[in-house]
């Protein structure tokens, strides 16, 4: 058995999907999530927004020992995905503990943009 690294509540608050791409790489954003143990963990992603109500409840599951990337413009909750080109935060909660990190891709311009950071865990 594989025990659990990390937390069980993350927060990013700058979350943005740029609306324009130049070249071939699409501006994209990512949740990058680490799961150590030897069981799935089972995240509900709540989105903010500053202008309407949150989307609350998206699931994700992480399989046991791997990692995945989930792109942020894959979510969505009853057939509406994130907007393109409005701010958002994150809030992660998983089942338990895992790693997250947070990638953007911004490629409006010929000079791409990668930005990379850790999530803020709760303990």
């Amino acid at each position: 058995m594989y025990k659990a690294q990390g937390e069980k509540h993350w927060f990013i608050p700058d979350g943005y999907i740029p609306e324009t791409s130049s070249g071939s790489l699409p501006s994209h954003e990512s949740i990058c999530v680490l799961n150590t143990s030897s069981e799935e963990a089972l995240l509900r992603i709540t989105i903010f927004f500053e202008d309407r109500d949150p989307m609350t409840d998206i699931l994700v599951v992480i399989p046991a020992r791997r990692t995945k990337h989930v792109r942020t413009s894959s979510l969505g909750k009853n057939g509406t995905p994130i907007p393109i080109g409005v701010p958002y935060a994150i809030e992660l909660q998983s089942d338990i503990p895992v790693i997250v990190q947070y990638s953007r891709l911004d490629s409006t311009q010929a000079e791409n943009a990668l930005m990379s950071t850790m999530g803020y865990p709760i303990k």
